[in-house]
Parts: C-alpha cells; sequence; structure tokens
C-alpha cells in the first residue's frame, strides 16, 4: 500500500451554480476530507478553477479522481503533485502594536519575510504573506511575541512548471 501524503488536485470546470457542491459532496459523501480549497473564475468567463488539497495515499487519489471526471461540470482536472508544480498560499494577520516597541518588532518581520504591512492604525498593523504554507506558517511562528488578533489563508493555489497545463480543450 502506498503511504499517505498531500495531494493538490487542480480542476477546471464550468463556471456554474451548484458545480461547486457536486465537487464538495463527493468528498463527503465517501469521507474523504479537503483540507483547502480555492475556486475563482478563469480568463475564460465559462470556466473556473477550483484548486483542492486533500491527504491520502495513491490509491485513494486515483480514486478521487476517476469519480471527480465523472462529474458533468468537470472539464479537466490533474494531480499536481504527478508534476513539478509552483503553489502558493496568501494569509492576512492582524497585529495589535499599541505595545512599545512592537511596531518596529512587526516591521522587522515583514521585511525578512518579504510581507507588506497593508492597513495600519494606532493600534494594529494587517500584514499580507505571500509564499508555500510553511513560509506562512513560519511568519506566525515569529510572530508568537506579538498579540495576533486575526488570521485569514486563502488555502493553495497551485499551476505546473513549463508546458503541462489545465487549460480548456479548446486552447
Amino acid at each position: 500500500m502506498s503511504t499517505v501524503k498531500r495531494h493538490v488536485i487542480s480542476i477546471l470546470m464550468e463556471n456554474e451554480a451548484g458545480a461547486l457542491s457536486r465537487v464538495s459532496g463527493l468528498f463527503s459523501a465517501r469521507g474523504y476530507n479537503i483540507e483547502s480549497l480555492t475556486v475563482a473564475p478563469t480568463e475564460d468567463n465559462t470556466l473556473s478553477r477550483l484548486t483542492l488539497v486533500t491527504i491520502g495515499n495513491d490509491d485513494i487519489v486515483e480514486q478521487i479522481m476517476k469519480q471527480l471526471h465523472k462529474l458533468v461540470d468537470v472539464v479537466k482536472l490533474m494531480d499536481l503533485d504527478q508534476y513539478s508544480h509552483i503553489e502558493r498560499e496568501m494569509m492576512l494577520v492582524k497585529v495589535d502594536v499599541h505595545k512599545q516597541g512592537s511596531c518596529d518588532q512587526v516591521k522587522r518581520l515583514a521585511d525578512i519575510f518579504r510581507a507588506r504591512i497593508i492597513d495600519v492604525s494606532d493600534k494594529t498593523y494587517t500584514i499580507e504573506v505571500t509564499g508555500s504554507r510553511s513560509k506562512l506558517d513560519g511568519f506566525l511562528q515569529a510572530l508568537s511575541e506579538a498579540r495576533i488578533i486575526e488570521v485569514v489563508r486563502s488555502g493553495s493555489m497551485g499551476i505546473a512548471r513549463g508546458t503541462a497545463s489545465l487549460s480548456s480543450p479548446g486552447k
């Protein structure tokens, strides 16, 4: 039996009401877990791209892929872990900076992690961080001495490197 690992599945699907519900319903009906899910329209307004992260062995993920492919809304899909790929997340973090010296500490950490301070008030900074999941986790860990008020993460987005792509079949 193959080992359990994280899989990033990219799905090109028709941009129609209920399509996302059918994908998530497939997972819940079979007891599969979705670790993260992002979806947005593509350059073709009739299609959406869904990036889904799940955990399972290769056999389970192969079964998931076959079942996803049977859904009428799914145009094309790929397990990005079968290709060299780029994966990113975005995170917004609101931090309390009203204590003496905390502004400078937070600014320094933002510079180190190539993050951007996108909102400033007299008591808080909101910081945008983009990168790998481990980079975002590392940023939160580095902020451990600051009081984090709120964290919002996008979930993973991924794209294959080179010529491999999930473009619509007509392209």
